[in-house]
């Protein structure tokens, strides 16, 4: 029997990393990453990551503790001194020709920092896969949910590692919309009433902060109710 070959899968609690693990665990052996970067959500998002991991049988998990990532500040995630962007704003932006502002939940180069971890992971486990459940198209609009952040990134990674090492980052979701995204959790049986969205609530969720207010016109749209609590 052939013996199934690692991939690191990027957990965070959210609906996104969990269509990412149903992705990786049907080809792979799967070993979850989480990181601790001193959010406001933090202790929700970890149960949420241990509650997925459970639903899938993982075993090797790995939890990070980046919290100087609060201490560098400039995020409404890390920083309770700055407002959680309502979804509203970004539309309204849009509507005036203004662009898509990047809004004030995104932390500085966050996912470079939690993808040099994973790779660091991948070459010790000699994974050849790190799946990451980014979204471009339908996501707040964060610079390091690009493709061609995450292409620049896996020429980075052959550059920076030893010779023999081959590993790729996977976006399975990279172009799904919100809606696409319950559909696709709804048909591989990820654990939708497992995971946790919001941005500023550990108990029920807030439901105006972006993410909420995305993950509920996601649910909206593809005519599916939301397992989860709102206030």
């Amino acid at each position: 029997m052939q013996k199934l070959q690692t991939a690191i899968v990027l957990v965070s609690g959210g609906m996104d990393s969990a269509l990412a693990a149903a992705f990786a665990v049907k080809t792979y052996k799967p070993a979850f990453l989480h990181v601790n970067y001193g959010q406001r959500t933090e202790e929700r998002e970890l149960k949420a990551f241990h509650d997925i991991a459970d639903y899938y049988n993982v075993e090797k998990r790995l939890v990070v503790d980046i919290s100087y990532l609060r201490d560098i500040g400039g995020s409404s995630l890390t920083d309770k001194k700055i407002k959680v962007t309502k979804y509203n704003l970004a539309i309204n932006f849009h509507r005036r020709g203004l662009g898509k502002p990047i809004p004030s939940s995104y932390v500085p180069f966050r996912n470079a920092n939690i993808l040099a971890i994973a790779v660091s992971w991948a070459e010790v486990l000699k994974a050849q896969k790190i799946f990451i459940g980014a979204v471009e198209e339908d996501s707040s609009g964060y610079p390091d949910c690009r493709k061609k952040f995450f292409l620049s990134f896996g020429r980075m990674i052959k550059l920076g590692t030893k010779p023999d090492t081959d590993i790729e980052i996977v976006t399975p979701v990279i172009d799904f919309s919100k809606r696409d995204i319950v559909l696709k959790s709804v048909e591989l049986k990820s654990p939708l009433h497992l995971t946790w969205s919001c941005y500023k609530e550990n108990k029920n969720a807030c439901g105006v902060c972006d993410s909420c207010a995305i993950r509920i016109r996601g649910f909206r749209q593809a005519g599916i109710i939301d397992p989860i609590t709102y206030k």
